[in-house]
């Protein structure tokens, strides 16, 4: 069920999806509260997409960060801390290990609870490689996103009254109804909306949204967030309002002219930290349709398999007989999707026209690169260029993520055989023109001393090439949530 107003255009680059179910967001997740029983989600009711074989969305084996502290919380073995001024938020925070200073705040009415969202109070969300968290002011749940795996996007409502047993609530049909679209690439997922805000929060009539990824021009970013730190030269939509009775329909190259900075700020004793960080929003930009692209490349997989495997048993062929082309392209080609967008092809730039980058010493910043996994010369994916792109090295560092490694084969062989192609220089195709000769080779050193489970055939090329190389499990992954 869908409480909020509808979305009146969503637009997208060239050459990828342009509709999206209305509303759906990190910032826009639609639960209902239900007051009966305690209950606060509505769970097997109704048609929830991927629920047959071979995905079982709606299975209870799960591994997420969230299903794993609630088993923790039923046998006693950790405990959410109520405040009166906060509820379960900082607990939440601290137990799933997702950092203070990754707050963002979105003051556009994009969630169930959008009567308490304004510019003046506005939504707060928090973020590690797995898990997003949602509070909003006075709100009557915490609402979270979590990572499984196998699954994707594993949807949670806690609610905010202090209750001795406090349970994070599986919710499924409210929320996958707006995070199962086009905008998060018809798998359950997450992503970002920019829109052009009323002085109350509300979508102005007749206007664009934008979905935000790493490929989106800053001046189509942020519309109905606040953003805290220096953009450099280039302009974006945050920290403003489309003025009364102002009409953006017919407007296009002067959109953002039509925006005008808030008069006031928010009250920022509300909440954990006053800022909005624009580095964590550069990084939620990446993160969010990097998630989608390994959920989809995952389900892709399966899917092929499955109907593979059904009609081979229906036509009394050998379980193991080969994949058809036809088979093999349903997830090839979303993995090539996921090699693109993992390498930063198409990454819009940061501003190139002064001296100075983005802030890179903002709490959220250094917090973020300390997470990283090192290699002998002191080099992380999570290291911040912040001057013309965002990451120093154009690799992400969601490669290390329990997603990614859980990619099925063939698709998790296939990238990575793709990816040794791309970073020796072997694939010299124009798609991967934009990686120089030295973000290759300096992305494939860090890879093959730190990425634990690399193919056999990146063990041959480091030997044959006498290049370091260490996989200890112990590096299998990042200590991602510090």
């Amino acid at each position: 069920m869908n409480t909020q107003p509808a979305v009146p255009t969503v637009t997208r680059r060239p050459g990828t999806v342009s509709m999206l179910i209305a509303a759906a967001a990190i910032a826009s997740i639609g639960w209902i509260v239900l007051r009966a029983h305690a209950q606060i989600a509505v769970r097997n009711q109704g048609y929830v997409p991927y629920s047959d074989a071979p995905i079982n969305y709606r299975s209870e084996d799960l591994s997420d960060p969230v299903a794993k502290l609630q088993h923790l919380l039923d046998r006693g073995k950790a405990t959410l801390q109520y405040e009166p001024e906060y509820g379960y938020l900082k607990s939440v925070l601290g137990l799933l290990k997702v950092p203070v200073d990754s707050q963002t705040l979105v003051f556009s009415k994009t969630s169930f609870q959008y009567k308490k969202i304004s510019p003046d109070h506005p939504r707060a969300l928090y973020f590690n490689d797995d898990v997003y968290i949602g509070k909003v002011h006075e709100g009557k749940a915490i609402e979270v996103v979590s990572f499984d795996p196998m699954q994707g996007a594993i949807f949670y409502l806690l609610d905010e009254r202090k209750v001795d047993h406090p349970t994070f609530q599986r919710a499924e049909l409210d929320c996958t109804q707006c995070h199962i679209a086009a905008g998060t690439r018809g798998v359950p997922g997450v992503l970002l909306r920019s829109i052009y805000p009323t002085t109350t929060g509300t979508q102005a009539p007749s206007s664009k949204s934008f979905i935000t990824d790493q490929e989106s021009p800053l001046k189509d970013r942020w519309g109905g967030w606040y953003v805290t730190g220096d953009a450099g030269s280039q302009p974006h939509m945050g920290n403003a309002v489309v003025e009364d009775q102002q009409s953006t329909a017919d407007a296009q190259q002067d959109e953002v002219k039509r925006l005008i900075s808030l008069s006031r700020p928010f009250d920022a004793s509300a909440y954990l930290t006053s800022d909005s960080d624009i580095v964590a929003h550069l990084v939620l930009a990446h993160q969010t349709q990097m998630h989608n692209l390994i959920t989809l490349t995952n389900y892709k997989t399966r899917l092929a398999l499955y109907a593979a495997a059904n009609r081979n048993k229906s036509a009394g062929l050998p379980a193991d007989t080969p994949l058809s082309e036809s088979d093999r392209q349903q997830f090839e080609r979303p993995a090539e999707q996921l090699l693109h967008y993992l390498l930063f092809i198409n990454e819009a730039p940061l501003s190139v026209s002064n001296a100075q980058s983005i802030d890179k010493t903002s709490a959220f910043a250094k917090e973020f690169a300390l997470r990283g996994i090192r290699d002998r010369k002191g080099r992380s994916l999570r290291d911040f260029d912040l001057r013309t792109r965002t990451f120093r090295y154009p690799c992400s560092y969601l490669i290390y993520s329990d997603s990614f490694d859980s990619l099925p084969e063939p698709a998790k062989g296939y990238v990575y055989h793709r990816l040794l192609e791309i970073l020796t220089g072997e694939d010299k195709s124009a798609d991967f023109v934009s990686l120089s000769d030295e973000d290759r080779h300096a992305i494939l050193e860090i890879l093959l001393a730190t990425k634990a489970g690399l193919p056999e055939e990146w063990r041959e090329y480091a030997k044959s090439n006498h290049m370091h190389i260490h996989l200890a499990q112990t590096h299998s992954r990042q200590s991602r949530q510090g």
